[in-house]
């Protein structure tokens, strides 16, 4: 039938909606009233109109922020950290059948051959931690960093893999640790981002934006990914003939109408919205000045090997300090290009390994000096790693050696490390076994590190909760109760 009122659906869908949050005294209605007066979300006494503003953590913490260095794609622990004599006596010789009876592989078939360490180790620091020859500037800071070579998870692919890293599920739709840290604690800078993402090696990781997501917490919680050359944020200057002052007014004109909005339809991601039109506003200086690069001097640019005008690990390492000087709670830097297969050069332990290794050395050893000397490594938690490890054996695609020496995903087994934040320095933590396949000794889960870096920042991890899906979901996950903090490795 032809409808003489076009819009009459939609109103009347309007005002239905609009007279039960005004009416209704339970369920939906109360939820929405709660929330409208700031009422917590999730326990949390947050102001809905300042959704960002700084609050207290449940109890002292050590963590004022957060640097998280992912390597995605998953760098060889054999060619780095977890050195493994045993291996080195298997090379090239028929994996053993006890190795691969009820094992899944993402890409070997039959019957491959072991791998040893492809390049040479050897002990540094008072710590005496083995580090390979491809990190040598890294062997200058390792009294500084914690490894935790018990590593482990369920996911063998690197999408999932990566999901489940950064946001406690290999599943979509759940938040990024960074969301959580600014919903719990808002940030100290209320004109930049609370949560910050850089990329670099030319592509987003395999999970795509949603590792840095906010999920079901209110999307101002969500990372704002920035980039390390021209713009930081695409579209944050005005446009030609528009002033400050017209923009000032624009954007209090479209305030008025939100807030109106919000009053008549309840939803709060109109609040939301408010406050990220408000912080685009305010970013327009600060973001400027934080991104400028050409503020360091000298002798900054060369520690950290920056390429100025350029995308780079090393850019992004430098920016890392500069965004913590400025109060921005986490910041997460991703690095992309450690698949190594070994199914072409670049992909090969012997060819882009090595020059992903020369990229991320200098910047990442330098990032650590330099908050040290700042006085800021020890309130800044500092997290490096892949989603998963490297197996032991060669990878031999379609049961044929690859072209090149690489390795398969392995899930059983990977190094992590951390440094600063409240992180006892100079120290390992657990083993895998004595061919690095398997975390061995003190295992840790991945949502055993999540419940860490809680705890690091002053949560207790079964209490930062937001109600979803009917239940207080947490990072951490509700569905593992096992799930610990790693305490032998807190200063």
């Amino acid at each position: 039938m032809f409808d003489p009122h076009p819009f009459h659906h939609a109103q009347l869908a309007h005002l239905t909606r609009r007279h039960f949050l005004s009416k209704c005294t339970s369920g939906l209605g109360a939820l929405w009233l709660a929330t409208a007066s700031g009422r917590a979300w999730g326990g949390l006494q947050r102001d809905a109109g300042r959704p960002l503003a700084p609050l207290a953590p449940q109890f002292a913490a050590t963590a004022k922020r957060v640097i998280y260095l992912h390597m995605a794609g998953s760098p060889s622990q054999h060619e780095l950290f977890d050195y493994k004599p045993e291996l080195e006596k298997l090379n090239g010789k028929e994996c053993p059948k006890e190795y691969l009876e009820g094992r899944q592989f993402a890409f070997i078939q039959g019957v491959p051959k072991m791998l040893g360490p492809q390049f040479p180790f050897k002990q540094h620091g008072q710590s005496g931690a083995w580090v390979s020859d491809r990190l040598p500037h890294f062997t200058s800071v390792v009294d500084d960093v914690c490894f935790i070579k018990s590593m482990h998870t369920d996911q063998f692919n690197h999408g999932p893999a990566q999901l489940l890293v950064h946001t406690g599920s290999q599943n979509l739709g759940a938040p990024a640790i960074g969301a959580w840290a600014t919903y719990g604690l808002g940030s100290d800078n209320q004109n930049l981002p609370g949560f910050i993402v850089l990329t670099s090696g030319g592509k987003n990781p395999d999970a795509g934006k949603s590792v840095w997501g906010a999920g079901y917490l209110p999307s101002v919680y969500q990372g704002v990914q920035c980039r390390s050359e021209g713009e930081p944020v695409l579209y944050l200057a005005d446009p030609p003939g528009i002033t400050r002052p017209l923009r000032r007014r624009a954007l209090d004109s479209l305030e008025r109408l939100n807030r109106q909005i919000a009053a008549d339809v309840g939803d709060p991601e109109t609040l939301t919205r408010i406050a990220q039109y408000e912080m685009a506003y305010r970013m327009q200086m600060d973001a400027s000045d934080a991104f400028d690069l050409k503020q360091e001097p000298a002798a900054i640019h060369q520690a950290y090997a920056t390429q100025p005008g350029r995308e780079s690990f090393a850019n992004n390492c430098l920016l890392a300090r500069r965004l913590a000087e400025r109060g921005v709670r986490y910041i997460q830097l991703f690095h992309w290009g450690w698949d190594s297969h070994g199914d072409s050069q670049g992909n090969a332990l012997n060819g882009g390994f090595t020059d992903r290794c020369r990229e991320v050395d200098q910047p990442m050893s330098a990032l650590l000096k330099d908050l040290k000397q700042r006085g800021l490594l020890d309130d800044t938690l500092v997290v490096w790693g892949g989603e998963f490890g490297r197996t032991p054996m060669l990878e031999n695609r379609g049961g044929n050696d690859n072209p090149f020496v690489g390795r398969d995903h392995n899930p059983g087994a990977f190094t992590l490390w951390l440094a600063g934040g409240g992180v006892k320095p100079g120290m390992t933590h657990g083993a895998s076994d004595p061919i690095g396949y398997q975390a061995l000794v003190d295992k840790v889960s991945l949502h055993d590190l999540h419940a860490t870096m809680l705890h690091l920042m002053g949560f207790d991890h079964t209490q930062l909760t937001f109600p979803a899906q009917g239940a207080p979901q947490r990072l951490s996950n509700i569905t593992k109760p096992a799930t610990r903090v790693v305490r032998e490795i807190l200063a």
